[in-house]
């Protein structure tokens, strides 16, 4: 915040302006344009608000926000036309937004103004000849444009070949900026549609993911696009049966609600694009058919499934924080019910609408986020009367087949906003027809009531009622029944009530044995390939619950088939079976949160005859990293990889949580993360530490440090990918973290910092300077020292050496002090960053001399070192200092220092002393340069 300083100082326009120039010049960009637009605000004079807005104009620069840079420095422009930095800056936000013929007008009026500017030149000659590139290839793109159309709607066209590539480079080009604005101002959008009047796959599938192309990001486009093709026709093309059609038509729709939402994105913004400002009028009517979708009979399977999963990506708030749920409510108030009816469909009774194996998973999903989605208890209140109403409908009014429904509908919340699962379950006779239907003869009668009673089994509010009435009945049909199907179901029912102990080994709901004999069930059915995946996910289910018992753990990974059969249905098209296989992973590699039981409270809770929980013999670390171990040798890390690659809802943020966490085990050992980066783990983290829970996105990116620090990070992360690792990161550096998470994102972005200024200027823009800067105060020896390390090899970049220039700070101080230390790392850490800072920084040679009485003592404690490496830090801080002013040196060389440099120049002959020597040698030099001393002059024996 903007500061009024020690003792009274009037807050007004000037003395904000001051404390604005000095937060930009150490680098705090948002708190300077703070102090300007305050600034602002209390200024009267045209004159100083023209320099305000001009300062404002460098602020929203290097926030990249070019669009409001433009803005002011237009309005600085307004006061005064000849204002050479004004027009400079708007030059660069023009270029930046992509509208190089005015960045080049305004970039040579500078250099009328100023023409022998040498910046202005330069800028002027880089941006022509980026004008011409772009010239040229929109005269080249033209000609492509029309040559594949004319190939892709040619029906003489017989070259199959000759069209699948004309089809390619045409979705290539709508990637380009060029190209995809050449295809829309070249009649691209009749064509298209053209293409999708074929009916052919290939040839739709080119349509769709050239219009991907041209809706991405931009707003004006996507309108226009829309109000061409019509939502109707997009909805029709969904909704076909053919799954890779639908699934591209989905993606069209998808590109087209970001557009819409989020406007322009800044790096392809256009100076012909118009901005739709309000288009919640196309948002609303888009969702109103995608709502639509949902109960139409006609409607595929895969249309239905792409219109549940469209609508949870763009419904609900990307952030809490975001006061405006009105499109949840509204979707509630008009679609909830559609949701519903899918939700509780049953291809097996006629009429049902057709799904998918996922669809009702999805439905779930939707359920769930939408009732994150409300604010408050009326809202919520709405929610579960709408649902109640529903199901009672279904159950009272619609026969056997309705109750089915019903229960079904019941099942589909109870696995997702289970608070209105449970209430439906409450209602009068639900509990009982499921309990009832368990004993049906149909077979489609008890698949349902088992589901129910298992997701019913899983909510503490039910699960004693159902321990009590349930397990005879589970048990009964597991033993009885003929069919697997119905079998694999209450088996795993019987599972998830055994398992209601946890991890405690005192707490065994069966006898001796019997989750032993579960467990090797549930591992046989797995493995029958005869099975259908949709009944072999139920094993895995099973197992989930199961993996609390250690013993179960230890012969499941001993298991190579059980663990490929999980594998291999981990990677199959059933993504249901996400969080059953994460979950049965984070059991078996033990990567749930434990509670340390402290020893004291553990003698009382005994002495009071309490209660207390147990660790299993196989559940201590040998054991752990022998399952780890195992899994990793039978290919643990490529089904991790498939299970995030996947773009279902089923890859929920509780999912991503599992998976990161057992991720984090497979890093655990450092000998480990070569084979888990090999296999693509590496890549797989990156979304897993950047979207999910709070918890999961600390795994992902602790386990990203563990990978950072010890293996080579261009190789781990290669191409862009090593700059994604970054925000992840720093955000392990939060006082939130624990130490051990602060202290390995530490050592992690000290290896990039060192790799380029890319990587460094990364790790500035995402504000993580100030933090490490306090992590140099830290207590704990080992975080302050990685601080610093990281602080040394940040120093190359000039915007953290401007940081220690600042009048005031004390951030040279202090590196000067930890070279005095006792603590020989963090001494050689500090002696690194003052030397590279020295050897960049003139000024701060000089500065050394002004922050403590004590700088000479210190800088010849470092020469007189035991330690090499510090020597020769010691030595080339005295070389810079030397070399940056005379009178410095002067002071040196009439100290101490002299005669410590004179001995270590004598050690040349000794390679390991050899780097001091040179340095301690080139000192003296420099003095004799001065005429500080004389040179010694070889006796004429020699």
């Amino acid at each position: 915040m903007c500061r009024q300083g020690s003792g009274y100082r009037e807050m007004n326009s000037d003395n904000l302006r001051e404390d604005g120039n000095k937060h930009f010049k150490s680098g705090d960009y948002e708190t300077a344009l703070s102090c300007y637009t305050k600034a602002l605000r209390l200024s009267d004079d045209k004159k100083d608000a023209a320099i305000l807005h001009r300062n404002r104009s460098a602020c929203y620069l290097k926030l990249e926000d070019y669009a409001k840079a433009e803005d002011d420095a237009s309005k600085a422009l307004e006061v005064d036309g000849g204002d050479v930095k004004a027009l400079y800056r708007r030059s660069q936000a023009l270029e930046k937004l992509g509208k190089l013929d005015q960045a080049i007008l305004d970039l040579r009026r500078c250099l009328t103004l100023e023409p022998k500017n040498k910046v202005f030149q330069d800028a002027v000659r880089n941006l022509g000849v980026r004008t011409q590139e772009q010239v040229q290839l929109m005269s080249s793109t033209d000609s492509r444009v029309d040559q594949m159309f004319q190939i892709l709607l040619d029906p003489e066209e017989k070259d199959v070949e000759k069209q699948k590539k004309a089809a390619q480079n045409l979705v290539v080009l709508s990637r380009e900026d060029a190209g995809a604005e050449k295809i829309f101002r070249s009649d691209g959008v009749r064509l298209l549609q053209r293409m999708l009047e074929t009916k052919k796959t290939d040839m739709m599938l080119a349509a769709l993911r050239t219009l991907v192309g041209l809706c991405t990001g931009h707003q004006s486009r996507t309108v226009s696009i829309l109000s061409a093709v019509g939502m109707e026709t997009f909805c029709a093309v969904m909704a076909v049966d053919n799954e890779p059609v639908s699934l591209a038509a989905c993606s069209v729709l998808h590109a087209m609600f970001d557009a819409l939402k989020e406007g322009m994105t800044k790096d392809i913004r256009g100076k012909e694009a118009a901005v739709v400002l309000d288009p919640s009028k196309e948002l609303k009517s888009m969702i109103h058919h995608l709502l639509e979708m949902l109960t139409q009979p006609s409607v595929s399977s895969h249309g239905r499934e792409n219109s549940l999963n469209l609508l949870i990506k763009v419904v609900p708030r990307k952030s809490l924080r975001d006061p405006n749920n009105g499109m949840t409510l509204w979707v509630i108030d008009n679609g909830l019910k559609k949701i519903l009816e899918v939700g509780g469909s049953l291809t097996e009774i006629p009429g049902s609408l057709p799904v998918t194996e996922t669809t009702r998973m999805s439905a779930s999903v939707l359920l769930n986020k939408l009732f994150d989605d409300l604010r408050c208890e009326a809202e919520r209140e709405n929610f579960h009367k709408l649902c109640e109403d529903y199901v009672r409908s279904l159950f009272e009014n619609h026969g056997m087949d309705g109750k089915l429904r019903a229960i079904q509908t019941v099942s589909c919340l109870l696995q997702g906003p289970f608070e209105a699962g449970n209430r439906t379950l409450e209602l009068s006779g639900i509990m009982d027809s499921i309990i009832t239907l368990c004993a049906s003869e149909r077979e489609i009668d008890q698949q349902v009531a088992v589901e129910a009673l298992i997701h019913a089994a899983g909510k503490a509010k039910r699960a004693s009622f159902i321990t009590a009435n349930g397990v005879t009945l589970l048990k009964d049909m597991y033993k009885k029944n003929e069919n697997d199907a119905i079998r694999i179901r209450a088996l795993v029912g019987l599972c998830k009530l055994g398992s209601a102990g946890g991890t405690d080994f005192s707490m065994k709901q069966f006898a001796e044995g019997s989750t032993l004999k579960l467990a090797k069930q549930c591992r046989k059915w797995l493995c029958n390939e005869s099975i259908q995946s949709g009944t072999r996910r139920w094993a895995v289910e099973g197992l989930a619950y199961l993996t609390f018992d250690a013993d179960v753990k230890e012969e499941f990974v001993e298991d190579k088939d059980a663990l490929q059969a999980m594998f291999s249905l981990a990677k199959s098209q059933d993504k249901t079976v996400i969080f059953a296989v994460a979950s049965t992973l984070v059991n078996c590699t033990n990567s749930y949160d434990r509670e340390e039981i402290d020893p004291q409270m553990l003698e009382l809770a005994k002495y009071a005859k309490q209660h207390v929980p147990e660790e299993h013999p196989k559940d201590k670390k040998e054991f752990v990293e022998a399952r780890v171990c195992k899994l990793l040798v039978a290919g643990v890390v490529s089904a991790l990889v498939c299970m995030v690659k996947n773009e279902s809802p089923a890859l929920t943020d509780s999912s991503r949580e599992l998976i990161s966490r057992v991720f984090l085990a497979l890093v655990q050992k450092s000998e480990d993360r070569g084979n888990v980066v090999a296999q693509g783990g590496g890549k797989a983290l990156i979304p897993l530490a950047l979207e999910g829970t709070e918890v999961g996105k600390t795994k992902a990116a602790q386990a990203l440090a563990k990978i950072t620090i010890t293996s080579n990070p261009e190789i781990a992360f290669p191409g862009e990918r090593i700059y994604e690792v970054i925000r992840p990161l720093v955000s392990l550096l939060h006082l939130t973290c624990t130490g051990l998470q602060n202290f390995e994102s530490l050592m992690a972005l000290t290896n990039l910092a060192g790799i380029s200024e890319r990587l460094r200027s990364k790790i500035i823009k995402e504000k993580a300077v100030p933090m490490i800067e306090g992590y140099m105060f830290e207590e704990h020896e080992m975080i302050r020292v990685a601080a610093t390390e990281c602080m040394c090899n940040l120093t190359m970049s000039q915007e953290v050496q401007e940081r220690f220039m600042v009048e005031g700070s004390d951030r040279l101080k202090l590196i000067v002090l930890y070279c005095g230390e006792d603590d020989e790392r963090l001494r050689r850490a500090a002696a690194g960053t003052l030397a590279m800072l020295t050897s960049l920084e003139s000024k701060i040679c000089q500065r050394v001399t002004q922050v403590t009485a004590h700088w000479l003592e210190i800088l010849q404690a470092l020469l007189l070192g035991e330690n090499i490496e510090l020597q020769h830090r010691g030595g080339i801080v005295v070389l810079n200092m030397m070399a940056a002013d005379k009178e410095l040196a002067k002071i040196l060389m009439e100290s101490e220092i002299f005669e410590i440099l004179t001995v270590l120049a004598k050690n040349e002959e000794d390679e390991k002393k050899r780097p001091v020597s040179r340095a301690a040698q080139e000192c003296l030099n420099k003095a004799v340069e001065y005429g500080l001393i004389k040179p010694n002059l070889p006796s004429e024996s020699d």
